[in-house]
């Protein structure tokens, strides 16, 4: 992998991308800014979040540095008989067009900030980053509070829905709180967090009801496996968990497999954001980071939390 980089032309550098002192140590939203439809659905969300968390928000363009590589590598990709010339006019083509994604990507984060400012975001920052992208993102984890992401990659259409090709290396790598979200936006008004009992899975009730985000909005504590009185006690020391949130809460245990289970009961009680964790070895971290991941984020329709 090649080492991410942030571009040194950004044309608001000295404006928004900011060296002030202490500044790096500030936690923020950082919402991923790319060529997607769900670019709009992401500044939106990620507006939506840092005023309920009350978090300053970063704006982060990542240029894949396969695909835009700033010194192109043609060893090997002409054959006998190639000229001189002709590789260095290859090569130069290559520059231009790096060059050119930089400037698109310059102009998306200033369309992206504009948005932000007419959505009352005044604390905004806009980074550019050449490289790959999780590696970005690591290297932006201990200033980040929520990272937002759009759930369908640039390639997507109306027909034919691609999940982001680098969403489950993402979830798999950044230990931070991961917003996915669709192509469209709507205020969340009410959530429900995927719950198995674990110690991990408490901890993920604790980083909720420290969370101004879900604050009021009913939530929903959803198990999956058997109805047993040790679930329903499991429920119940979650429920007060959450009691300062001053929610309403509701509890439920549903039989079933996890996937098709929690989006029927998302669907049954028409809930904004499904929020899940890593948990452990249980069934839905299995789940999670198994094999139907990507069905799972392909089939999704609405916001999607990961708690890491």
């Amino acid at each position: 992998m090649t080492q991410a980089r942030e571009s040194s032309n950004d044309p608001g550098r000295n404006n928004n991308h900011n060296d002030h002192q202490g500044e790096v140590e500030m936690l923020r939203v950082v919402a991923c800014i790319d060529g997607s439809r769900a670019a709009p659905a992401v500044c939106d969300y990620a507006a939506w979040a840092s005023k309920h968390m009350e978090t300053p928000m970063t704006l982060l363009h990542v240029l894949d540095e396969e695909r835009y590589p700033t010194e192109p590598d043609l060893a090997g990709n002409i054959g006998l008989g190639s000229r001189e010339q002709l590789m260095d006019e290859l090569a130069e083509l290559d520059r231009k067009r790096s060059k050119l994604a930089l400037e698109h990507g310059h102009h998306m984060l200033d369309e992206a900030e504009d948005r932000m400012r007419t959505l009352g975001i005044g604390d905004v920052i806009k980074r550019q980053r050449h490289g790959d992208l999780t590696e970005s993102l690591l290297a932006l984890e201990n200033q980040t509070r929520l990272l937002v992401m759009g759930l369908h990659g640039e390639s997507s259409s109306d027909r034919d829905v691609h999940v982001g090709s680098q969403l489950e290396t993402v979830i798999r790598s950044v230990h931070r709180p991961i917003l996915l979200v669709p192509d469209e936006y709507r205020q969340p008004k009410s959530a429900m967090l995927a719950f198995d009992g674990s110690a991990t899975a408490f901890k993920g009730v604790e980083l909720l009801a420290g969370s101004p985000v879900l604050k009021g909005m009913p939530i929903h504590l959803v198990m999956i496996g058997a109805d047993t009185n040790d679930r329903w006690e499991q429920l119940k020391k979650a429920e007060k968990m959450l009691a300062d949130l001053g929610a309403e809460i509701t509890l439920a245990i549903r039989a079933g497999d996890v996937e098709p289970t929690l989006h029927a009961y998302q669907e049954e009680n028409d809930i904004d954001i499904l929020v899940m964790g890593a948990y452990g070895h249980s069934r839905i971290r299995q789940f999670l980071v198994g094999s139907t991941t990507t069905t799972m984020l392909k089939t999704a329709r609405k916001p999607l939390v990961i708690l890491r």
